[in-house]
């Protein structure tokens, strides 16, 4: 083969090179948007509430306690999807969020919505085939609190939003509990009772943060509505009421002694916290208690299956 031909080859070859490894770059950045619609982040303590529930209710099989956690990461995921496109114009405006697919435009609107929809029709068809009908449902009623309640309908309106709208993220433990004992009683409620309360604190002390984002997006999260200082001594007010709730499955019976413990504990961290949180005014003490109220949920749920296994 002459040297101009094989410089013509090589030419070629490099150019169909360049071209494979430009798609396969596309479509990993293509699966990267679509799998950060799903807020895989968020997902996370989620599924862990769910899964620890389900060893608190009895003895799951650990194909049940998968496919729960499949169904339930699939109905969170589509949730996350469409809350990208119905905050996308919001989403625009804010630095922390600007970037997401829908609002950078890299997704169109159209199939952000059909992915979102797909998701959670998959989670209810999954959940409902191979777990049971209730489970899905709660599932189901969990994305339509999010994306109808919380998204659509209280975010932009109130600043009440996260404390009505958070009684979708409270939903993953009544599925866990279904999902094991096909029914509901009094001990899931308490569950959902505590995420429900632990919400507000875990939300706002992340709100004092981008605070002066939320103003510029226009949406009346508290910090922008009653300003910082009333957000800080609600943080504790709610520190307070979780504290008091989450001593209410000692009460009925549902755990023991240490369960008791560590949510005493614990308690007593996140109430603490929440004071230093009232009295500095600083943005480093606020993302403390943020991080601190992500590590608070996860012991508290951990030692809830501790104190029924041992």
């Amino acid at each position: 083969m002459s040297a101009p031909l094989e410089g013509a080859t090589a030419s070629v070859g490099g150019a169909r090179a360049t071209r494979a490894s430009a798609a396969a770059s596309g479509l990993r950045a293509r699966i990267a948007d679509y799998l950060s619609m799903t807020k895989p982040g968020v997902q996370s303590l989620l599924l862990f509430t769910t899964a620890t529930t389900m060893y608190v209710a009895g003895d799951p099989s650990p194909w049940l306690v998968a496919v729960t956690c499949l169904g339930g990461a699939l109905s969170a995921g589509g949730a996350g999807a469409l809350n990208h496109v119905l905050d996308r114009d919001i989403d625009r405006v804010m630095s922390r969020t600007a970037d997401r697919p829908v609002a950078a435009g890299r997704v169109s609107v159209a199939r952000a919505t059909a992915f979102g929809a797909l998701l959670g029709i998959a989670a209810f068809v999954l959940l409902a085939v191979a777990v049971n009908p209730l489970a899905a449902v709660l599932s189901a009623a969990g994305l339509v609190g999010y994306v109808g309640v919380y998204t659509a309908w209280l975010k932009r309106r109130t600043p009440q939003n996260i404390v009505i709208g958070g009684a979708a993220g409270a939903v993953p433990p009544l599925v866990g509990w279904a999902a094991v004992t096909g029914g509901l009683s009094g001990t899931p409620l308490y569950l959902f009772a505590i995420i429900f309360f632990w919400t507000p604190p875990h939300f706002w002390s992340l709100s004092l943060l981008m605070k002066d984002e939320y103003a510029r997006a226009g949406v009346p999260m508290l910090p922008v509505v009653r300003g910082e200082q009333e957000t800080r001594r609600q943080v504790l007010l709610y520190a307070i009421l979780l504290y008091a709730v989450t001593q209410l499955p000692f009460c009925a019976g549902a755990f023991g002694w240490l369960y008791l413990a560590v949510s005493l504990l614990l308690g007593a961290l996140f109430i603490g916290g929440a004071i230093l949180l009232v009295r500095r005014r600083d943005r480093t003490t606020a993302l403390r208690l943020y991080l601190f109220s992500l590590l608070y949920l996860a012991l508290l749920f951990a030692a809830m299956v501790a104190d029924v296994r041992l």
